[in-house]
């Protein structure tokens, strides 16, 4: 995640890059070059969870359970973290839709530039599904999209609580200056590896719209896709809103504890 120092302050910049007035997309060829290289990071950014979080799935179907269900939340806990720490300080590593519109909302990005960062994830999780399907020879047994176990209402309602999750921490650990920036990482990557152990079984845990439209597509399995079309926006959006109404104020910590003896303490 990008952050900036000022002698002692330390101040935390939004995870979708660098402050750029959206106005800017493309008035210069220093400016459209700036946004071509954060459109190249989502697309491998996305390409990189895609391909080694639905192939950790493709594995353990195809090889008895190799990498059993906790090896695969782990893997894409720790997927979507070392993507983080990698392009997170060129393109602010959305590599999901939902993240992408919910900032845009909340005027942490710029409007202009959500119909690119969605089109570079689509074409990133696109490229990883077909790369898994053409080199593991994947069978319909195989399915590494996501399909709701059971009435897909419930599927629906799981995809919004953990999206909701992921975007709260994703607003408390990257647009509060508060926040200890260095750990954005690791506080993203644990939130979505606890979802998929939680909703995994249920609805796969997709909390992504492209990560379940890239393997739908490529496949041509499309159950229920309205679920992960849909519900994942809603808790994003959800999740932000929320986390906007208890951050009242951007003072330090010690600031607003300084009056309370029992917290300063």
């Amino acid at each position: 995640m990008p952050w900036e120092n000022d002698g002692d302050k330390t101040e935390l910049q939004e995870i979708s890059g660098p402050k750029r007035k959206s106005s800017d997309l493309g008035s210069s060829p220093e400016t459209t070059l700036q946004i071509i290289q954060k459109l190249i990071a989502e697309v491998l950014g996305t390409f990189f969870v895609i391909f080694t979080g639905c192939g950790a799935v493709v594995v353990n179907k195809m090889y008895d359970g190799t990498v059993t269900f906790p090896g695969i939340c782990v893997v894409w806990g720790l997927i979507v973290m070392v993507m983080v720490y990698s392009v997170g300080h060129i393109s602010g590593a959305h590599f999901n839709p939902a993240v992408t519109v919910t900032f845009a909302l909340f005027r942490h990005f710029p409007y202009k530039q959500v119909p690119l960062y969605i089109v570079a994830q689509f074409l990133g999780s696109l490229l990883a599904s077909g790369v898994l399907y053409v080199t593991f020879s994947v069978k319909d047994d195989a399915f590494f999209g996501t399909i709701p176990v059971g009435p897909p209402i419930r599927s629906f309602v799981a995809e919004i609580i953990i999206s909701f999750l992921l975007m709260f921490v994703i607003s408390g650990v990257a647009t509060d200056t508060r926040a200890i920036g260095e750990l954005a990482g690791i506080a993203v990557g644990m939130t979505i590896m606890l979802n998929v152990f939680v909703a995994g079984p249920v609805s796969g845990a997709s909390m992504n719209p492209t990560r379940s439209l890239g393997p739908a597509i490529v496949m041509r399995k499309f159950n229920s896709i309205w679920v992960y079309i849909v519900g994942p926006p809603i808790g994003t959006i959800l999740g932000a809103f929320c986390y906007n109404l208890i951050r009242f104020t951007d003072k330090p910590l010690r600031e607003i504890t300084k009056t309370a003896s029992f917290l300063k303490s």
